[in-house]
């Protein structure tokens, strides 16, 4: 064996080398990766790029080669990935402090463009949430608190996620979606505050909604009442003696039938204002 070792050093050494190198450029890359190789600092082309729509064994995945030591793999993946949004204090339109939780969700489509300007996925999230800090706080400046608590907030969502997806193509990366997961006033004077105020303005409208009404009833009536005058006037008018008739019984009965009333009337028989009594 050291006959053999002495006899065949150089020849022995370099299959090893060989074998080394061999096994040196052969590289895996999963189904839920994106390899991207990278010559002398530069990205030269990409493995198992995510295609939307296509199925799993049909990317590219799988076994791979690349030249040892003079390229390199960065990895990228291919799933959503998320950022996140400290709890923080944002201004409404209507000039209320707003405590918000926000996250985005995000996905990796041009990991060329990412390796040469964030250089991996962690670098891409610490990138975007000032983005996300920034534009969340610019669309929700321009819309008050009650708003947030409506459909509208979904509106204010989805123009965040679009202003955000701008500016995240320049990493290579696409925004799925972008959400509030709360949205809260700060415990304290300011909720307090906000609560009184909210309660002011349901009152007030109440109270508008109340006037319109009795205004409405009024004028209905009005138009009833004189509906109602001109049918009596037009019935009353074929027949002057019923109209006398029925129009002595409303003050007899506004007259005599009050109840409780310790008043008395003491009228003659032949009175005029008893003819009604005396019939014909």
């Amino acid at each position: 064996m050291e006959r053999l070792w002495q006899e065949q050093k150089a020849a022995l050494i370099a299959l090893a080398v060989v074998i080394v190198a061999a096994f040196s450029s052969l590289i895996t890359v999963g189904e839920k990766e994106q390899a991207v190789i990278v010559r002398v600092g530069e990205p030269v082309r990409v493995i198992n790029k995510f295609h939307p729509g296509l199925d799993y064994g049909m990317t590219g995945a799988g076994l791979s080669f690349r030249i040892p030591f003079f390229e390199q793999v960065v990895w990228v993946s291919k799933q959503v990935l998320s950022v996140d949004m400290e709890r923080q204090q944002v201004l409404s339109s209507d000039q209320q402090r707003i405590e918000v939780d926000a996250y985005a969700r995000y996905r990796i489509v041009d990991p060329v463009r990412m390796v040469r300007t964030a250089g991996s996925s962690d670098r891409v999230s610490e990138q975007l949430a000032p983005i996300l800090n920034s534009v969340l706080r610019q669309e929700l400046g321009k819309r008050s608190f009650a708003s947030l608590l409506t459909a509208d907030r979904g509106a204010a969502m989805d123009q965040i996620r679009k202003n955000l997806d701008l500016q995240a193509k320049e990493y290579g990366a696409q925004v799925i979606d972008v959400r509030i997961m709360r949205a809260d006033l700060p415990d304290g004077t300011p909720l307090e505050s906000a609560f009184t105020r909210m309660a002011s303005a349901r009152n007030q409208a109440a109270a508008t909604i109340r006037a319109q009404g009795q205004k409405q009833a009024q004028i209905i009536r009005a138009e009833a009442e004189a509906t109602a005058s001109k049918t009596y006037a037009d019935s009353f008018g074929k027949d002057p003696e019923f109209y006398d008739f029925y129009r002595a019984m409303q003050s007899y009965d506004a007259t005599f039938a009050q109840k409780d009333s310790q008043t008395s009337i003491v009228l003659s028989p032949d009175n005029d204002y008893l003819r009604q009594f005396r019939g014909k």
